[in-house]
């Protein structure tokens, strides 16, 4: 994890090692890791690979201080549209395989949060996990659907966040080093399949900033863990609720 230039040389190697050591614990509970398709510190600045990843809503993503950094769009392009406006920085990686496991780090800076972001997704509408005062709430199928909720878990602002992520079939488990582990089943996970702007996405806060690193994206196995069966009976039970209708075909 590279850390901004703000802060003294000396310091820079301790917390580094801190922060890599709080994503390499995290080890997976579902899946078996298989094929690496993208992996990336972001190391070398300039511009983001295109072929990974792709910019949402006309925000301004670029490569800088060991960081993939996302921007809102300028306002130059926000007085040209009627809608997605880009107001907070979105992104994702349609590189992304279906069955996935993921690891990344992430940080929302400045800016203010809004009842839909921030928020990490996995397959556009079809897994979003959205962090705010209020904790965690993991929504499915389009945010009509509250699957998992975390209250007592309320993200810092500034603070990297490290997660492991694994999505096969109907189910997928979120990690986050120093927090909670999150569970859920739907239906609608089965179609996250990669492509156009589905896959791992993120959007920030509204005016803020996001910095994304040390990018991990795998295939999986056909097999699950052996000790999977009984992680996945420890998970407390939850009953989805529904939070909004879904929209009319």
């Amino acid at each position: 994890m590279k850390l901004s230039i703000v802060f003294l040389s000396l310091v820079i190697p301790c917390v580094t090692a801190v922060l890599a050591e709080d994503l390499a614990e995290l080890k997976p509970l579902m899946t078996v890791p298989d094929q690496v398709v993208l992996q990336d510190d972001f190391s070398q600045p300039g511009p983001f690979n295109k072929k990974h990843w792709g910019a949402r809503q006309g925000t301004q993503w670029k490569v800088e201080e060991g960081v993939l950094r996302g921007r809102p769009s300028t306002p130059e392009y926000q007085a040209k549209k009627k809608d997605h406006f880009g107001y907070e920085p979105r992104i994702s990686a349609p590189i992304t395989p279906s069955p996935f496991m993921a690891k990344f780090s992430v940080r929302f800076t400045g800016g203010s949060e809004t009842n839909i972001v921030p928020f990490v997704e996995f397959g556009h509408h079809v897994c979003r996990l959205r962090l705010s005062a209020d904790g965690l709430e993991l929504l499915a199928d389009g945010e009509t659907v509250r699957v998992a909720q975390v209250k007592e878990f309320k993200p810092e602002p500034s603070k990297w966040l490290h997660f492991l992520v694994e999505m096969k079939g109907d189910e997928v488990v979120i990690q986050i080093a120093g927090g909670p582990t999150l569970h859920a089943r739907h239906e609608c996970f089965a179609k996250a399949v990669a492509s156009g702007g589905n896959g791992l996405g993120f959007a920030g806060p509204k005016g803020g900033m996001v910095e994304i690193d040390d990018v991990t994206l795998s295939t999986v196995k056909a097999e699950e863990l052996p000790t999977w069966k009984a992680r996945r009976a420890a998970f407390p039970p939850f009953t989805p609720l529904e939070v909004k209708a879904k929209k009319a075909k």
